[in-house]
């Protein structure tokens, strides 16, 4: 009776087990489903809510922790299966896995053969073929110190000696090879560590690095490359239009922090099919006064797509010295006004005190949605087919909108919520509607809002920039990585190989180190 109530116990876990996987798995799946299902809201119909990114952020999260439940559940149950007899297993199903890249190597670990049958116990074995398994896996990073030997020899003919020159190092007196230094800069200014958390990791890991060395290595590294960022500044400066932005970054001055700024200005050339490659630039402020913008942009001339910030007004004055700017305005900016007052999912969160949605606003946010459908379906198409389809299907819209708009406010009153956006988009509307006459010109500003991505997560770590060269350090830096990543190559394996490089370099052959002419080296050996 034990022996059977203890089998009956063991049964009823197991089956108790299984049951709590199956429950773990389907949530998992209906969260994947889910996920899969507002992604493919997104791509058809456009994004339906200003938080959407950051609502799939959480989707994502939350499908995390449910796998790993639901895999910590299958292995109890395989695990309480295990002790009884009869009872099925799991059948929880797997995603199939991708093959590892071709590229990484191949480590060939073979398992001793048998000696003999283990049936009959013959020695007479030959091999039919093998089967691989392949296990992925990582080797924590390990530190060197490269020797480089220069041999001395003296002629006995006239006892001169001859040496081989001393070893290059990309930092004077430096004593960091070329990858040192781009970790070093790629996880301080891409990654947002302060050089004070990079010293207490590299001690753990055995290598004593102060802050003042680290700092030092930084300092030269600026030197090094500031070459390279010109052309860059100069490349960004000499195309047909800019997408321009800005964000605050607090700066220490004297016991307290200002709000700098840090600017940006992004060329991407690819959505009207222009060859050019993408690249941005970063500035670094103590305020956001007028003359800032105007100083960056003195030497350009062209379409700066930006937001009605009345610091570039200067920029679009007749009487400049270069001429006029073309002044571009972002319709995300007039969107997300109308988009405040027509939040269906904020205001169900607010519940009795959310405010009563703005069936003008509501109207508006779906007739500007529709623009931008028009844009999606041209993007990276030549000017002259998006000036076409532009003259075709968004013309008529935005006349009905502009009309819509018009006879909306007459009836509206200076106090009314939704009259400020309508005021804020028919008094610039000549800014607005300038992409109907230029296939250059984008309806939004998020290019340049996407560069600025990184100082706005990078704040929460590094909490300030310590003065105003450190920010200056940083916008020279992002300068750097942001234009690497936007060509589509790894910044910290171009900034080591420029770094070991760029010395030896000819002034005119400097471009080959830009990173849309840059070839990485030596990647069909590590293959």
């Amino acid at each position: 009776m034990i022996l059977a109530e203890r089998a009956a116990r063991l049964s009823a876990e197991a089956v108790a087990a299984r049951a709590r996987a199956a429950t773990s798995s389907t949530d998992a799946l209906i969260a994947h489903l889910r996920l899969e299902i507002e992604k493919l809201r997104r791509v058809l119909y456009g994004s339906r809510s200003e938080h959407k990114a950051r609502l799939l952020e959480q989707m994502e999260l939350q499908l995390e922790e449910l796998e790993t439940a639901a895999a910590e559940d299958e292995l109890l149950a395989e695990t309480a299966t295990a002790r009884t007899q009869g009872t099925p297993s799991s059948t929880r199903k797997h995603p199939s896995r991708k093959p590892f890249p071709a590229h990484l190597p191949r480590e060939r670990v073979v398992l001793p053969a048998p000696t003999c049958c283990p049936s009959c116990g013959s020695t007479k074995l030959s091999k039919l073929g093998e089967d691989v398994t392949e296990t992925l896996e990582v080797v924590p990073r390990r530190w060197k110190v490269i020797q480089t030997v220069r041999e001395k020899f003296s002629c006995r003919c006239c006892e001169a000696i001859a040496q081989p020159p001393a070893p290059f190092h990309a930092t004077p007196r430096g004593f960091a090879g070329p990858g040192l230094l781009a970790m070093i800069l790629f996880e301080k200014f891409g990654q947002h560590q302060p050089l004070n958390r990079q010293s207490e990791r590299y001690a753990r890991e055995g290598v004593e690095l102060s802050v003042s060395t680290l700092a030092d290595q930084v300092g030269s590294c600026m030197a090094a490359l500031q070459p390279l960022q010109a052309l860059i500044e100069a490349h960004v400066l000499s195309a047909e239009r800019l997408f321009g932005d800005d964000t605050t970054v607090p700066i220490l001055a004297k016991g307290k922090t200002v709000t700098g700024r840090i600017w940006t200005y992004v060329r991407d050339d690819r959505p009207f099919g222009g060859t050019a490659p993408p690249a941005a630039l970063y500035y670094a402020s103590r305020d956001r006064r007028q003359e800032h913008p105007e100083s960056h942009l003195r030497d350009f001339a062209g379409i700066l797509q930006a937001d009605a910030y009345s610091g570039y007004n200067g920029l679009y004055d007749p009487a400049r010295e270069k001429g006029a700017i073309v002044s571009a305005l972002c319709w995300a900016h007039a969107r997300r006004q109308f988009f405040e007052l027509a939040d269906i999912a904020a205001n169900a969160k607010r519940g009795k005190q959310a405010p009563a949605i703005s069936p003008i606003a509501l109207e508006a946010v779906k007739r500007i949605d529709a623009l931008f459908d028009i844009e999606r379906s041209i993007n990276g198409l030549p000017a002259s087919e998006r000036l076409r389809v532009r003259q075709k299907q968004s013309a008529p819209l935005l006349a009905d909108l502009k009309t819509s708009l018009g006879e909306e406010r007459s009836r509206l009153s200076r106090s009314a919520s939704v009259a400020r956006p309508i005021d804020y988009l028919l008094k610039r509307w000549d800014r607005f509607a300038a992409f109907l006459g230029d296939s250059r010109i984008c309806l939004s500003n998020n290019s340049a809002e996407r560069a600025l991505r990184g100082f706005a997560l990078g704040r929460k770590s590094w909490l300030f920039a310590g003065s105003d060269r450190g920010a200056d350090r940083a916008a020279f830096m992002m300068t750097m990585i942001m234009t690497a990543k936007l060509n589509g190559i790894d910044p910290m394996a171009w900034l080591a190989d420029v770094l070991a490089r760029i010395a030896g370099q000819p002034q005119s052959r400097l471009h080959e180190l830009l990173p849309w002419e840059w070839k990485q080296p030596g990647l069909q050996l590590a293959a």
